[in-house]
């Protein structure tokens, strides 16, 4: 799929890929990990799902990933969440169904919250809500707690990639976004991918997810040996058959 590139109200430069709904009217959206893109294997392969079935399908970067423009360093959760919100806006029409990783999964529920009536169901895998305060703030050494403090930012490694710059900006402003604790309220089934022996976000984090969503259609599928990536090849093949099952429920409430 050729990359294209959309000009947001924002005046960001997002890239993106999308196909037109063609045999079902509705749309999967992938919204991807923290320092991840839209060319990761999970996004790809849901892209070719989506192709084979006759739905629609949007991927994009966001600001200071990927493809994109601005600098991660400049960027928050509150940049993320805009791109979220004005890419379905403007490059989506009819139900979707937001497949969040990691942080996507904390920007699709979010996401979800102010746009119930386009949102139809939801796919999280390993999500991430509230990470920035119940996950990273918890892991920073003392060096790299009083260097966020003292300059605003620190470098910090990644097991993913090159080393980045986390920004005492990006963990202020995520604290507005916070959502665990308080009643998630969301209409649609909710299917929820947590690897077990997942080291960046403890499945712990997902029960506590399920607890705060108000609907009953939920199912939280723990994979005992599954990573945070969940990657491999069974991994993408229970993703896919999640999306299937998630498509099947919300097809029957659309009007024809």
């Amino acid at each position: 799929m050729t990359t294209q590139y959309f000009n947001a109200p924002s005046g960001r430069r997002l890239a993106f890929a999308a196909t037109a709904p063609a045999r079902q009217p509705l749309t999967f959206v992938w919204l991807s990990g923290f320092r991840s893109d839209m060319s990761g294997i999970k996004a790809c392969a849901v892209q070719a799902w989506a192709r084979t079935q006759g739905c629609g399908f949007l991927s994009f970067d966001y600001a200071g990933h990927g493809l994109s423009s601005e600098a991660f360093e400049h960027c928050t959760l509150s940049t993320w969440r805009q791109d979220t919100l004005e890419a379905i806006d403007a490059l989506t029409d009819g139900p979707l169904v937001l497949v969040g990783s990691s942080m996507g999964g904390w920007l699709a529920l979010l996401a979800a919250l102010v746009r119930p009536e386009r949102c139809a169901g939801l796919v999280l895998i390993a999500p991430a809500p509230d990470f920035t305060e119940r996950l990273f703030e918890h892991s920073l050494n003392p060096q790299q707690r009083a260097t966020l403090h003292t300059q605003g930012h620190c470098e910090m490694p990644s097991e993913y990639g090159d080393s980045y710059m986390l920004t005492r900006a990006l963990i202020d402003d995520a604290k507005q976004w916070k959502i665990l604790g308080t009643a998630i309220a969301f209409e649609g089934p909710v299917r929820i991918l947590q690897g077990m022996a997942d080291e960046d976000v403890p499945w712990l984090h997902a029960q506590q997810l399920v607890g705060c969503l108000t609907e009953t259609n939920v199912v939280l599928t723990l994979v005992r040996d599954g990573d945070h990536r969940l990657s491999r090849t069974q991994d993408i093949q229970r993703l896919l058959d999640t999306c299937h099952e998630v498509a099947a429920e919300v097809s029957q409430q659309i009007p024809e």
